[in-house]
């Protein structure tokens, strides 16, 4: 596993839920990532953990690696990757997103 694989499973595993997206929960910079901060917060996790990888080229090409998912924003619960905005957002709708933050 390379040094940023490392990094990046250190950022996964050490907190309940991590947010890799573009931008800041309180600056988004891309329409995506702001979906998946929005769809967050309507769970009632107002201050998930995020990585913006705007600030870390190496994270930015790494995380698509470490999850095997081409796009960013990408979602994380309990060390285990859950999707993209997309996902998020269907998750949502079905109930199971929020049953999967307070597992």
């Amino acid at each position: 596993m390379s040094d940023v694989q490392q990094r990046i499973d250190q950022i996964v595993k050490g907190h309940k839920v991590v947010l890799f997206m573009k931008g800041t929960a309180q600056f988004p910079m891309c329409g995506f990532s702001g979906r998946a901060v929005q769809v967050l917060k309507a769970c009632g996790v107002n201050d998930p953990h995020t990585v913006n990888v705007l600030e870390d080229e190496d994270i930015r090409q790494g995380i698509k690696e470490y999850a095997n998912w081409p796009t960013i924003p990408q979602l994380y619960i309990n060390g285990e990757f859950v999707g993209g905005s997309d996902i998020m957002m269907e998750m949502y709708q079905a109930g199971e997103l929020q049953q999967a933050l307070t597992a």
